[in-house]
């Protein structure tokens, strides 16, 4: 559980839906991730077991997933809004803000239940329980469990395992607490192959991933003595490295472990849908002096302290001024921005 008096209020509240309500459809963010995807799954295997009707919602763009994730099981999927969405209670998952989600088509629920995170969470739902303090969104699905008396099965422990270890950077990042390893060793027991779930998410590469990540590499640069490391992958380095768009996650902690670096920086061209043109940037800070959630919201994004993003329009020369101004103004506040962003 959380700790005494922790979201103890909303927790009740989210208790007392999932006993009352029969019908429910759950959603996560866009470009769900372990977490994103593990409480979803999670949730849709408690909902099942306590003999709800549960949908999963995972927008058409979302798909297919990264390859670490496809053998999570998406029983119960649809891509489309169900047609008695009035009548149904949605679970938003791990998920900060809806305005800019696939999931949003899904806010004509019944009740909308916000279960997350985020210390920016938006507070978009009918009930809205965010525990900051939770090392990970899963880790707040496996308390809801614990609560309404329901043992994990080896798939629920096994997804809500990847939540884990993904969200904490396998127990690496600052947001890994007791709770967390706690909760691993519950999840072992409950019957999760630590060492398969590793060979899953973080072997088996394939060869366009290392490609990708040449060529992210390749176009590192650095900003105001290495303060701010960046790199960019347009859709032709997708292309020529013969990569799927979910390639690029983990280039950016490669840029993060580069020693001087407070916030690193990787700026992806998307390539599909309809927002083909845009770019996605991703931030990460490696340490509490730079809270890059607060630059992602200036541009309608958002995300952790230390792990934050959005989507842009901007020129790659407007982006890099604004990047670099953001910054400046949080670790040198008494100087001119615009002094503070020295050329490197």
């Amino acid at each position: 559980m959380s700790a005494p008096g922790v979201g103890c209020a909303t927790r009740d509240q989210v208790l007392e839906r999932i006993r009352g309500d029969q019908r429910f459809v759950l959603a996560t963010h866009e470009h769900p991730d372990g977490d994103a995807l593990g409480s979803l799954v999670a949730m849709q295997g408690l909902l099942t077991g306590l003999g709800k009707d549960s949908e999963m919602f995972i927008g058409p763009a979302d798909l297919p997933l990264p390859d670490e994730y496809r053998e999570l099981s998406l029983e119960g999927l649809i891509q489309q809004t169900p047609a008695d969405i009035a009548e149904r209670t949605v679970v938003f998952l791990d998920c900060g803000n809806i305005d800019r989600n696939s999931a949003s088509v899904l806010r004509d629920g019944r009740h909308l239940l916000n279960i997350d995170h985020h210390h920016d969470n938006t507070l978009f739902g009918t009930i809205n329980h965010v525990v900051p303090d939770a090392s990970c969104t899963a880790e707040i699905v496996w308390e809801l469990m614990q609560q309404l008396g329901v043992d994990a099965s080896p798939s629920i422990a096994d997804a809500l395992y990847v939540g884990l270890i993904t969200d904490t950077g396998r127990f690496m990042y600052e947001n890994t607490g007791p709770r967390a390893h706690l909760m691993a060793a519950d999840l072992i027991v409950a019957g999760v192959d630590v060492a398969a779930v590793y060979r899953r998410l973080y072997e088996g590469v394939p060869e366009g991933k290392l490609a990708l990540l040449a060529r992210g590499l390749a176009a590192m640069r650095r900003y105001d003595s290495g303060e701010l490391t960046m790199a960019s992958l347009s859709a032709e380095d997708f292309d020529r490295a013969h990569a799927e768009e979910s390639y690029s996650e983990g280039i950016i902690d490669q840029l993060r472990t580069l020693s001087g670096t407070k916030v690193a920086v990787l700026v992806r061209e998307l390539s599909s849908g309809d927002r083909k043109g845009q770019h996605k940037v991703s931030l990460r800070a490696t340490d509490d002096d730079v809270d890059v959630s607060v630059i992602a919201r200036a541009q309608g994004g958002g995300g952790h302290r230390r792990a934050a993003g959005f989507s842009t329009s901007l020129s790659a020369e407007e982006l890099t001024a604004f990047l670099r101004g953001a910054i400046a103004s949080q670790l040198h506040p008494n100087e001119d921005a615009a002094a503070a962003a020295r050329v490197a």
